[in-house]
């Protein structure tokens, strides 16, 4: 058998030439381009209106006070959605002209005192109203201040002899819409006539 001569250990030949040193990069730091938080949030119940609408109006009840000017004057008053004018009760209805105007000189009568007020008051128009089993009637149109609660508008009034009604006032549609939401399960949920002082 041939024998090996040499050294028996392993040695690296003298003509390999090392690697090159590596130079040790480290990686840059972390940029934080954009944050996102999730947060698991308990749905709460939604407030619930204190109103029927957006526009939070102010509700009213089927029976109101309200104060008519330049009267002064305190009137229960019937709301009523049916009604496309507010009208009223009025005594003594006078047409009269003044300086080539038409003006309507009437009296109101205070329900709860007995009091009379005259008026007169520019005439607007005069409007037919067709009674349901009953003959039509001629009325004259005023216009005049009606506040209910905390809402006072200048409205046309149609006068009329409302004695076989349980109100002198009825206030209609020109006066209501877009002022207030009518729940006609209440009664005077705005104001108590303050000019009357209970015992």
């Amino acid at each position: 058998m041939p024998q090996l001569t040499g050294p028996t250990e392993c040695s690296p030949p003298d003509d390999i030439i090392p690697p090159p040193a590596i130079e040790q990069q480290s990686c840059p730091a972390p940029q934080v381009i954009e944050r996102v938080v999730t947060k698991i949030v308990a749905a709460e119940p939604l407030p619930q209106a204190t109103t029927a609408g957006k526009l939070h109006l102010p509700i009213v009840g089927a029976v109101e006070w309200a104060k008519i000017q330049p009267a002064g004057l305190w009137l229960e008053s019937r709301i009523d959605t049916g009604a496309d004018t507010t009208s009223i009760h009025a005594e003594d209805i006078q047409l009269v002209e003044k300086d080539g105007k038409r003006y309507v000189r009437f009296v109101l009568v205070d329900a709860a005192t007995g009091s009379t007020h005259q008026q007169e008051l520019r005439l607007r128009r005069r409007v037919l109203i067709k009674q349901s089993g009953g003959a039509d009637e001629r009325r004259y149109v005023v216009r005049m201040w009606v506040m209910v609660g905390a809402i006072r508008s200048k409205i046309d009034v149609n006068l009329s002899d409302r004695t076989d009604f349980e109100y002198p006032l009825l206030i209609g549609r020109n006066f209501l819409m877009d002022n207030m939401i009518v729940d006609v399960s209440r009664h005077h949920t705005l104001v108590v006539r303050p000019d009357i002082k209970s015992d």
